[in-house]
């Protein structure tokens, strides 16, 4: 089916941009309201509604199919994490003309348990697709003593375009081949042709909950893997909260790759590989300001300048824990800016205002209401298209020029 015109929604009476809130009826020169998306943001900015969930729908992940095909993949109705029956199911949409029109949905696996994010990888040369992530199989998962996220990581992979689907196989690393975790952020493969993929273990037995970031690492496409920086509990994590996890691996060339990862700190970290993924240096907060929420970073065409879209604020200066009812984190969420890199992530731009949530925060917790976060991208022809789980609720395909990136107004413009 193409896309549907689904009921708007109702507006806020106002919104907020640059941490200042604006009536919708007097916004900033420059920003639009589209009643159509729920969204406010710059006039470059387009899309469309694709998709809303009967109940929710959780990480929208996309990418172009070797047949040149856009194909879009999420869990639609509860999420994975604490269930003990079915939950839940991976729906599929594809669309043939770039995005402006897409068919589906469609189940893309028929199996028993629940899915979690989507992560494409299409190695260099292949017209395979793989779709890995966490594969909560009920026989190897456990939602007791705080371990209800952890689960072991794996695979799916189709040979025809993403029609029909092969798995899922499980990865057991050689140095720890019990691994369990979670796994929803976009993976690499580099210029060598190594495979690197982040992972995070979480205990939620420790309030707030602890987590440790790693990086799952095969040199021959996915036949054995090596857990770094070690086995568990090896992993990295920022001191002072006990937290680091929800890490985003892009390739930057030759032996090089950015590895950015969420932390509560009030900014993204990062780390940097020169040696194809074997060592990386210990992970340093960047000058990107975000809450406790995920990296969301691209290459655009020229294949140097990275895009990072960030939400720019971080009001929970005195960390508690993330829930479902702390309003300032939640509603940190609510804006999504964008900042370029040219030189591998080392330094970043002014953050530009891209778009926010303009709809009434009528659902049923701050962490619904205010949700623009965990968007995916890519680039075609010249144009970034963004995928947004948009209040966990709807699909939004989000459409603008590369070179309008660069116009985005800062702060002291809105100010104006």
């Amino acid at each position: 089916m193409n896309r549907r015109d689904y009921p708007k929604l109702k507006l806020s009476g106002a919104v907020d941009i640059g941490c200042r809130q604006f009536l919708v009826t007097e916004l900033p020169q420059g920003i639009r309201v589209d009643e159509t998306l729920g969204i406010a943001g710059v006039a470059a900015l387009n899309g469309f509604l694709v998709h809303r969930a009967d109940t929710a729908l959780y990480e929208v992940r996309a990418i172009i199919t070797p047949g040149g095909d856009y194909l879009m993949m999420f869990p639609a109705g509860a999420h994975y994490s604490g269930a003990s029956k079915k939950i839940n199911e991976m729906l599929l949409y594809r669309s043939s003309d770039k995005g402006k029109t897409w068919i589906g949905p469609g189940t893309a696996f028929q199996i028993d348990y629940n899915q979690h994010g989507f992560i494409p990888l299409i190695p260099k040369g292949s017209g395979r697709i793989y779709c890995f992530g966490t594969q909560p199989v009920w026989d190897e998962y456990c939602v007791k003593k705080g371990q209800q996220e952890n689960a072991p990581i794996g695979y799916f992979y189709s040979d025809d375009d993403g029609y029909t689907w092969i798995g899922p196989e499980l990865i057991r690393p050689i140095n720890d081949p019990g691994f369990k975790g979670m796994s929803v952020t976009r993976m690499c493969e580099t210029d060598q042709g190594t495979w690197l993929l982040g992972a995070h273990e979480a205990d939620w037995s420790y309030k707030p909950l602890h987590t440790k970031q790693y990086v799952l690492r095969s040199e021959d496409q996915g036949n054995t893997w090596e857990v770094l920086p070690g086995k568990r509990p090896g992993g990295w994590s920022v001191e002072d909260f006990n937290r680091m996890d929800e890490g985003r691996l892009l390739n930057l060339g030759v032996e090089n790759v950015l590895f950015m990862i969420r932390t509560p700190e009030g900014h993204l970290w990062a780390s940097w590989s020169e040696d194809d993924g074997k060592n990386f240096s210990s992970p340093q907060p960047t000058t990107l300001i975000q809450p406790d929420a995920p990296p969301m970073i691209e290459l655009l065409s020229d294949g140097k300048t990275i895009v990072c879209l960030h939400h720019n604020r971080h009001h929970d200066l005195d960390y508690v824990g993330l829930g479902t009812d702390n309003e300032p984190l939640m509603k940190d969420r609510t804006e999504v800016w964008a900042s370029l890199s040219k030189d591998g992530g080392k330094t970043w731009s002014e953050p530009g205002f891209l778009f926010c949530n303009a709809l009434e925060p009528n659902l049923e917790n701050p962490f619904r209401n205010h949700q623009c976060s965990y968007i995916d991208m890519f680039t075609d022809d010249g144009v970034l298209h963004l995928f947004v789980p948009h209040r966990w609720q709807q699909v939004l395909h989000l459409r603008i020029q590369e070179n309008e990136l660069e116009k985005l107004p800062d702060k002291s413009e809105l100010g104006k």
